[in-house]
């Protein structure tokens, strides 16, 4: 993105690499430095010290409490990919095919707790708010993985639904974060609340991309399974944008290989992305993506600080808009 932002990146990965979670027993910690180890963009402690840098410069200040943001977020996919029955993260084995799914779930857990430990680092004074926030952050995400859950057990969900879904499983964290860098810049609630509203319309556009990535992404850039959410019958916002969209023949024939049983995984993939072509769910999507993301940059462009400050955070999003993985 650009040489200031790939070195913030870099003292995050450090940070990271240099981190003890704990010896033993092995099987609880090794999951924790496996998955924490595995990459990834980085993107949300990013964003939380980019937008801390809108308003100080001293970021080395808070590195390791916006590590507790990349631990929390980190908890959630390994969970996420047992519900899920995730083979591949970031192009590696997921912790539960690694391990085993018992494994996971406890290693899991112990993260959430040193998530806890590392916003021990935050300023006194801020501590409170920061766990208050923090708190209500993830109980959205939970919120938001339950309900997505519940969809797969649905005929059909609504893009005002699934908007809802994922403005709590994607958009909060995103949301927070950026929030999370104005509560340790001490900035006032005005600031803390457009940063939590830029990244909340972020979130949208980063879930939104995250549904076309998993059917048009190059499978040699992409770090999880092409077609996964078609295979798992996830309601995915192209999948609902197809149902609406689509003639009747095509809501049955969608409706017939999202609920049945033993199907060909490769065939299925081809024959759904053969609607979604027809139907130019991709370019709907595009469209809307970036509909989200205007109004994101919006509310960036509100915050009463110098331009050059914020030109890290849209170069930030200038790459969400057009990642490849």
């Amino acid at each position: 993105m650009n040489e200031r932002i790939d070195a913030l990146v870099a003292s995050i990965d450090e940070r990271i690499r240099k981190k003890s979670y704990g010896e033993q027993p092995l099987e609880l910690y090794e999951p924790i430095r496996y998955i924490m180890n595995l990459g990834g963009k980085r993107i949300r402690p990013l964003l939380a010290i980019l937008a801390y840098r809108l308003f100080k410069d001293d970021v080395d200040d808070i590195i390791e409490p916006v590590l507790a943001i990349e631990m929390f977020h980190n908890f959630t996919l390994m969970h996420d990919d047992i519900m899920d029955n995730a083979p591949i993260r970031r192009g590696f084995p997921t912790v539960h095919e690694k391990w085993n799914s018992n494994t996971a779930i406890l290693s899991g857990d112990a993260m959430m707790i040193k998530a806890y430990d590392q916003l021990l680092g935050v300023k006194p004074s801020l501590l409170p708010t920061a766990i208050k926030e923090f708190n209500e952050c993830a109980l959205k995400v939970c919120e938001g993985q339950q309900l997505d859950m519940n969809f797969e057990s649905l005929t059909a969900v609504s893009e005002e639904q699934y908007l809802h879904m994922i403005s709590l499983k994607t958009a909060a964290l995103i949301g927070f974060s950026l929030k999370f860098g104005g509560i340790l810049a001490e900035s006032g609630p005005a600031e803390c609340q457009a940063l939590q509203e830029f990244g909340h319309y972020m979130g949208l556009g980063f879930q939104l991309t995250d549904d076309l990535l998993d059917v048009y992404a190059d499978k040699n850039k992409f770090g999880k399974q092409v077609g996964g959410d078609i295979i798992s019958n996830k309601k995915t916002y192209l999948l609902i944008k197809a149902q609406e969209c689509g003639s009747q023949g095509d809501k049955e024939a969608l409706r017939r290989w999202f609920s049945g049983k033993n199907l060909d995984a490769k065939e299925k993939v081809a024959e759904v992305v053969k609607i979604y072509d027809r139907l130019d769910i991709k370019g709907l999507t595009e469209k809307a993506i970036g509909a989200y993301f205007e109004n994101g940059l919006a509310r960036l462009d509100a915050i009463p600080v110098p331009e050059e400050r914020k030109k890290d955070l849209k170069r930030v999003v200038e790459y969400l808009i057009y990642r490849e993985k």
